[in-house]
C-alpha cells in the first residue's frame, strides 16, 4: 500500500493534492492513503478563522472550505491530527475523531483506526506542561489565553493510549518525540536549525509525553511535523525479556507545505490484501475509551492519572478479551466507520464575507451517534453543562490577537514534566510576534531517560534506504542516504555509501526534479514568508 505522508499542512490542501497527483503520474502507481501530521486548519468560514491561533494578519481562509462545502472532494483518503495552528472550534466538535469533509478524517483529540489492516494512531496538539494535568476545560468563545491552551496535549490522552497493547503500525503526534534527534543525523540537523542547539544538548527538546507513548506503543512507524525541517531517524528498543525481538521505530518529521520544501514523503507500508479497503474503529481502542469515560475531566483543576500507588482502586484500564466482546456485540460487529459526514456551520462564500459571524459551541451530530453507540458521554455536552453551572468558558470575541497570557500554576507533577520547546524557530508563525515556545522552559535539564538502543550503522543505512527508493518523485520529497550518518556510532562505516536502486543506479547519480520542473537556483533570494498567501509570496518560478 503506497502512503503518502504529509508536514504541517497550513490550509493548501489543493496544493498537497497536485503533488500527489505529479507523484502519481511519476509512478509506480495510486496513493492509497494520505496522512497530515497537524496544522491542518480546517476551517469553514470566518468564525474559524478567529479560532486560530495566529495573529489576524495571518489569518486566510485557504482552500479547506471548497472540501466542506462538497464543491471539491478528496481525491485519496486523508487522516490527520490537530496541531497549534487549528480551528480548534471545528476539531473541538470531534473529541473522539470524525469527518470534516468526505474522504477528510480527524483522529480526534487521540485515535486509533484501521485501514486495509494497517493500525494507524495518533495524537493532537503541542505538550506544554502548565496546561498537561488540566482537564479540557475550554469552549468557544475563546479568550487570549483558551485560545493557546486548547491545543495543548492533556495526560488523559496519553493515559488512554498507553492502556494500549497490540502493536501500532503507523503513529502520528504534531510535535517531535524528545530525545528522538539522538537517532538520526544529529548534526546535520543542527546545521539546518541551529537554533535548536540549546535545547538538543539539554535534551529538551521536544514532547517528553510523546516520548513516553514512542517508547510504549513502539510503532513501526512514527511520522511528526512542527518545526518545519526534514529529519529521519531509526530507534532500536530495549526489550524488556530476552527471549523477545527486538522492535525499531523508523521515525520521519516533516517540513512545511511550501516550494522546494520537504513536506511530503511516500512510502510504500505493507498491509493485510484481505482486509476491507474501508476506514475502520479500532475495537481496543474504543473498549479503552468506555473503560476511561468517567474519567474525563472538563474543569482547569490540576489531576494526576491513576496509577497503581495504594491511592486508586483501579489504575489498569487496558483492554481485556471479554470488554472487546462487550464493544463488538454494541457495534453489532461492524467496525467500519459510518460515511455519516453532515455540515454543521455555514461554508465561507468569497462573494459574501462576515466578518461578524458568531461563535457558536456546537454538538456535532457525528459525535452523538458515536457516543450513544458506544455507551459514552460527549465532552461537549459535559462542558456545556458545566458552562451553564460555572460559567467556565470566557469571551473571545472582539480579540484582536493572541497575546500570551500562560497559567500560573505549578508545574505538572506527571513524570513526563520537564519543560517544552523554548527555541525560536525563525521558520514558525509568531505570536504577537513572539514565538510560543518561550513561555514553556520550566528546566534547563531532563530527568527523563529513554530507554533504548540506538542504531548500528547497517541499520541506519537500511533504515535511510527505506525513505529513499522513490527515485521517479521530486528530490523534496526524498530523504537522502546520508539522513542518518551523523548519528554518533556511524561515523565510520557505509551508512554514507550510495543506494542501490535496483537498476545499476544510485542517489547521487540519478538527477531528481524538483516540483516545478526547474533547476532550484544554488542561493535563491530569501523570502520573509511567515505562511502569508503561502504561494503569492514565491518567485514566478515556483509554481508548486
Amino acid at each position: 500500500m503506497r502512503v503518502a505522508v504529509a508536514g504541517c499542512c497550513h490550509g493548501e490542501l489543493d496544493k498537497i493534492y497536485e503533488t500527489l497527483a505529479l507523484a502519481e503520474r511519476r509512478g509506480p502507481g495510486r496513493i492509497d492513503l494520505l496522512l497530515c501530521c497537524g496544522d491542518f486548519q480546517a476551517v469553514r468560514n470566518e468564525a474559524d478563522l478567529r479560532c486560530m491561533a495566529v495573529p489576524p494578519k495571518y489569518r486566510h481562509m485557504q482552500t479547506f472550505y471548497r472540501y466542506y462545502s462538497g464543491e471539491k472532494k478528496a481525491p485519496v483518503l486523508t487522516i490527520f491530527i490537530g496541531g497549534n495552528h487549528e480551528a480548534s472550534n471545528h476539531l473541538q466538535e470531534l473529541p473522539y475523531g470524525g469527518w470534516v469533509a468526505p474522504n477528510i478524517y480527524y483522529l480526534g483529540l487521540a485515535g486509533v483506526v484501521k485501514y486495509r489492516g494497517v493500525r494507524i494512531g495518533g495524537i493532537s496538539g503541542i505538550f506544554k506542561s502548565h496546561d498537561y494535568r488540566k482537564g479540557h476545560f475550554e469552549c468557544p468563545p475563546y479568550n487570549a489565553a483558551t485560545v493557546r491552551s486548547i491545543y495543548h496535549v492533556r495526560n488523559i490522552e496519553v493515559y488512554k493510549l498507553k492502556q494500549l497493547k497490540q502493536p501500532m503500525d503507523i503513529f502520528l503526534s504534531h510535535d517531535w518525540p524528545r530525545s528522538i534527534y539522538h537517532y538520526g543525523n544529529k548534526k546535520q540537523l543542527l546545521k539546518t536549525k541551529s537554533f535548536f542547539r540549546q535545547e538538543v544538548e539539554n535534551n529538551t527538546l521536544g514532547s517528553p509525553a510523546a516520548s513516553e507513548l514512542l517508547e510504549h506503543l513502539k510503532p513501526t512507524y512514527w511520522f511528526s511535523a512542527h518545526l518545519h525541517v526534514k529529519f529521519a531517524a531509526l530507534m532500536q528498543h530495549q526489550t524488556v525479556d530476552k527471549g523477545q525481538s527486538t522492535k525499531a521505530t523508523k521515525f520521519l518529521a516533516l517540513d512545511k507545505c511550501l516550494p522546494h520544501r520537504d513536506f511530503l514523503q511516500v512510502i510504500e507500508v505493507e498491509h493485510d490484501p484481505s482486509a476491507p479497503d474501508y476506514l475502520e474503529y479500532d475495537a481496543e481502542w474504543l473498549t479503552v475509551l468506555r473503560a476511561t469515560d468517567d474519567l474525563i475531566n472538563v474543569t482547569e483543576r490540576l489531576w494526576n492519572m491513576p496509577e497503581n500507588n495504594g491511592l486508586h482502586t483501579r489504575w489498569d484500564y487496558s483492554a481485556t478479551k471479554e470488554a472487546i466482546n462487550e464493544v463488538l456485540e454494541k457495534l453489532n460487529h461492524d467496525l467500519k466507520v459510518p460515511n455519516n459526514f453532515s455540515i454543521t456551520a455555514a461554508c465561507y462564500d468569497p462573494s459574501k464575507p462576515q466578518t461578524q459571524m458568531q461563535l457558536v459551541h456546537r454538538i456535532s451530530p457525528q459525535t452523538t451517534e458515536f457516543c450513544a453507540q458506544l455507551g459514552i458521554t460527549d465532552i461537549n455536552v459535559r462542558l456545556q453543562k458545566a458552562k451553564e453551572d460555572q460559567h467556565l468558558c470566557g469571551d473571545y470575541e472582539g480579540q484582536d490577537d493572541t497575546e500570551g497570557n500562560d497559567s500560573g500554576e505549578d508545574p505538572s507533577e506527571y513524570n513526563t514534566d520537564t519543560s517544552a520547546l523554548s527555541s525560536i524557530n525563525p521558520d514558525e508563525i509568531m505570536l504577537d510576534e513572539e514565538e510560543e515556545y518561550d513561555d514553556s522552559m520550566v528546566s534547563a535539564h531532563s530527568d527523563m531517560n529513554t530507554p533504548s538502543v540506538e542504531p548500528s550503522c547497517d541499520q541506519a543505512s537500511d533504515f535511510s534506504a527505506s525513505f529513499s527508493d522513490i527515485r521517479i518523485l521530486p528530490s523534496s520529497m526524498t530523504v537522502s542516504s546520508d539522513d542518518t550518518s551523523g548519528s554518533p556510532v556511524c561515523k565510520e562505516g557505509n551508512s554514507g555509501d550510495p543506494v542501490d536502486l535496483g537498476d545499476g543506479k544510485d542517489l547521487t547519480t540519478v538527477p531528481l526534479k524538483r516540483l516545478s520542473d526547474e533547476h532550484e537556483p544554488e542561493q535563491r533570494k530569501k523570502i520573509k514568508r511567515r505562511n502569508q498567501a503561502i504561494y503569492a509570496a514565491v518567485d514566478d518560478n515556483d509554481t508548486a
